[in-house]
């Protein structure tokens, strides 16, 4: 009776032990490459499916990858699940949607990873890709009339939100140093557009589960 006890128990500690232990695969990333048509990502269902794909050819399966894109009716940090969120490199980015939208978050340049676990170019490389699209305002909600006509404009017209990965700007400002909201594209939503202010069309992706 006792060893039946004793194996229960530690069948119930290991139980718990897994339960406890947390999936720290890649379930953030910045995306390497934008859709090549500036802000036109096909809408919600295109960034999606381009998270998607990047992590997949990264090796990572099994996930649903959501875009953190705000859009007139959608707030991005409704999109994205409950956390916690690591990089590739298994830094953890944050624990939950509340912490993701404060000053607890890890969101650097060393951390806000590509899918492949590379750092992205932020302000003083060559070329700069720190704009990166959300739509957002700091606490993740929608902007209106700055999401690229909802991600499916790539001309002269529209503006995008975008935040800086690297948390840095031309000045100490809290707008120049937020990782997803700091200023709007200028000159509308084209490839050319995003790159004249330091973007090349990327975007956050979270694993939603």
């Amino acid at each position: 009776m006792r060893r039946l006890l004793l194996v229960t128990a530690a069948a119930s500690l290991a139980a718990v032990g897994v339960a406890s232990s947390q999936d720290t695969t890649m379930s953030f990333f910045v995306t390497s490459v934008g859709s090549g048509k500036g802000a036109d990502l096909g809408g919600l269902a295109g960034a999606d499916a381009h998270c998607g794909s990047l992590a997949e050819a990264a090796g990572v399966t099994g996930k649903t990858w959501r875009a953190y894109l705000s859009t007139s009716d959608t707030d991005a940090r409704d999109r994205i699940g409950k956390g916690p969120w690591f990089n590739a490199k298994g830094d953890k980015i944050a624990d939950d949607v509340a912490s993701l939208h404060s000053d607890a978050n890890a969101i650097t340049k060393q951390t806000a990873l590509d899918e492949k676990g590379n750092v992205v170019n932020g302000r003083g490389d060559k070329p700069n890709r720190h704009d990166v699209l959300t739509g957002s305002k700091p606490d993740g909600t929608k902007i209106a009339d700055q999401t690229c006509g909802d991600w499916t404009l790539s001309g002269a017209e529209g503006a995008a939100m975008t935040g800086h990965h690297d948390r840095a700007g031309l000045d100490d400002s809290a707008a120049a140093k937020s990782w997803n909201s700091s200023h709007a594209s200028r000159g509308g939503c084209s490839q050319e557009a995003l790159k004249s202010t330091g973007g090349d069309g990327l975007f956050y992706c979270f694993a939603a589960n």
